[in-house]
């Protein structure tokens, strides 16, 4: 079967015998009946479901999620590409995880969005899935639970939201936030001007519109080959995202008839094309924990090491926020993803698999910077070597990341003494005008990891301590086992795994402690020997969660580290639905 530039071949009305909704619709028996019968309770005639594929359409619309709160919409326009290419669209609601209302962490409950979005693809008549998404854990906690249930399946995001604007300047959501926030703790802004600023810098529904997390997992599951090619950063409020949408309804519908599943899109080679656009575009450091779960999900075996090796040969190329000027709806109109790809040439493996049944290379043919200030050229980039860079020492023997293009370059190489906080303290105490800080300090956060947390919150962009900010400083060398918002910026050094919960070194640090960052070399020590190490690790009390239910209950048991990528461990690989029905009574 042939194969275009708009998406996989229709078919030719003769598949519906391996249609997996077929094992729920067809059969003659007790069970088909009551399957038929209760889908035409909601309005639908037998023709309209009967022998076609069946699109279950996974929504994390939420009112308590703003970056999603135009999914319904969206939903609409899927719909309407699912009824035009001959299938059946059934949208479900799944979990909407909120980065910014939920507590206490998104990252525990991306997690609970995967296994919502897997069981609901197994357990329901669905030929193939599209996964709406747009809020930071939406995109991968979706596409987490989708490969795992292993059912053809693409995402659709919601889009960045309208550029911001505050006196004469574009402002984006949420790099300027902290900025403002910064610019009031300094004295800078009143706090009336401050005030004015909430409803400056988040206009519209639609994720942030920086390089943050939504930003760049959108752009790495274009990458990846899991959505359309053009898709990641259309404006929510551009009538082309409805037009994608529809379009990806259509794709949906193709790709049920063929049975193109995640499994054969994401391969070591796709996932080393989205290392390669997470360099390229100064992503979210985020990205690496969710392509690492992604990568145990399809049971591909990446290294965090990886990273490093693939940043050696590739350009970092975006300017967009918070490590450059733009924001996405300039990095649309420049080309967005399909022309980062072009730039990078020959560095992407194009045979790459992707949900159009066409190569990454046949996707982007032709396709290059329509504006180099935004999306420089690999032969003039911003950087040799890309953005993130994945450190090793005795304080993280696991690994810790840090976003070199956001950081201040003057503190890459860096030696100071320790002032250690645990996470309930560190707020109030930097608020303290007469905190023991210089300069050359190493302000560190413990006891935010996986465990500590609990699940990993975005609590790592320190903030600079009130003495510094009075004195005229802006950064200093933050480290901790937490996150950091792809939106954040500065010299951060986050995800230190082991984490201290679980009595990882960065538990042993005490005050005045020398610590030594080395980003070129790739390294983080604290100056001790092996055996001071083991000696205080001795000391150490074990840390007991006092929680005997519930998701939480279940996160604390299985819970993996940073550098496995948070996950579950009972959720890694892939149980494949077969399609199998069984009509069991449920008497007992």
């Amino acid at each position: 079967m042939t194969t275009t530039r708009e998406g996989l071949a229709p078919g030719d009305g003769g598949e519906a015998q391996h249609l997996r909704s077929s094992e729920w619709f067809d059969r003659d028996d007790f069970a088909g009946w009551v399957f038929r019968s209760f889908i035409k309770a909601e309005g639908f005639p037998e023709e309209s479901f009967r022998n076609k594929p069946v699109i279950g359409i996974a929504n994390t619309w939420s009112e308590v999620t703003n970056c999603n709160a135009h999914l319904r919409d969206l939903a609409d326009f899927v719909k309407r590409g699912v009824i035009s290419a001959g299938g059946f669209p059934l949208e479900f609601p799944v979990l909407s995880t909120a980065e910014v209302q939920m507590m206490p962490s998104t990252m525990m409950y991306r997690n609970l969005l995967a296994m919502d979005v897997e069981e609901s693809l197994r357990a329901h008549p669905f030929d193939a899935g599209v996964l709406l998404t747009g809020c930071d854990k939406t995109t991968p906690g979706a596409l987490m639970g989708a490969l795992s249930a292993d059912i053809p399946s693409l995402v659709c995001t919601g889009g960045p939201m309208m550029n911001g604007h505050w006196r004469g300047r574009d402002v984006g959501a949420c790099t300027d936030c902290h900025l403002f926030w910064t610019a009031r703790r300094r004295g800078d802004l009143s706090p009336e001007e401050h005030h004015e600023t909430e409803e400056v810098v988040t206009r519209s529904a639609g994720h942030c519109q920086v390089m943050g997390t939504a930003s760049t997992m959108a752009s790495l599951t274009e990458a990846l080959g899991m959505s359309l090619p053009g898709s990641a950063a259309i404006p929510a409020g551009d009538s082309r995202r409805r037009a994608m949408a529809y379009r990806t309804g259509v794709q949906a519908v193709a790709l049920a008839r063929q049975r193109l599943t995640p499994s054969r899109i994401l391969t070591p080679a796709s996932f080393d094309n989205a290392i390669r656009v997470l360099h390229a575009i100064g992503g979210s450091t985020n990205a690496v924990i969710h392509l690492m779960a992604l990568a145990g999900r399809a049971e591909v075996d990446l290294a965090l090491d990886r990273f490093n090796e693939l940043r050696a040969d590739t350009p970092w190329l975006v300017n967009l926020r918070p490590s450059g000027d733009w924001l996405m709806e300039e990095f649309f109109q420049a080309g967005g993803v399909p022309a980062v790809i072009g730039e990078l040439g020959g560095r992407i493996d194009g045979s790459a698999s992707t949900v159009t049944g066409l190569t990454v290379a046949e996707n982007v043919a032709g396709r290059r910077s329509a504006n180099h200030d935004v999306i420089r050229t690999a032969a003039d980039p911003l950087a040799a070597r890309g953005a993130i860079v994945v450190l090793r020492g005795n304080l993280c023997p696991d690994g810790a990341v840090i976003k070199v293009t956001a950081a201040d370059r003057r503190k890459l190489r860096h030696r100071g003494p320790a002032l250690v906080f645990d996470r309930t303290e560190i707020l109030e105490a930097t608020e303290d005008p007469d905190l023991d800080v210089t300069p050359d300090t190493v302000l560190i956060m413990r006891g935010a990891g996986p465990i500590g947390g609990p699940g990993m919150p975005e609590s790592g962009h320190l903030p600079v301590p009130q003495r510094l900010l009075s004195q005229g400083y802006d950064d200093l060398v933050r480290i901790s086992d937490a996150r950091i918002s792809g939106t954040a910026y500065g010299t951060v050094v986050a995800h230190v795994a082991p984490e201290a919960a679980i009595g990882g070194p960065l538990a042993c640090v005490r005050n005045g402690d020398i610590i030594e960052l080395d980003v070129e070399a790739g390294t983080l020590n604290v100056a001790l020997s092996e055996d001071e190490l083991r000696e205080r690790a001795g000391e150490l009390d074990s840390y007991a969660p006092d929680v005997n239910r519930g998701f939480l209950a279940l996160h604390y048991e299985h819970a993996l580290q940073a550098d496995r990528g948070c996950d579950l461990d009972v959720l890694r690989g892939r149980t494949p639905a077969d399609g199998a029905v069984e009509w069991r009574s449920r008497r007992r």
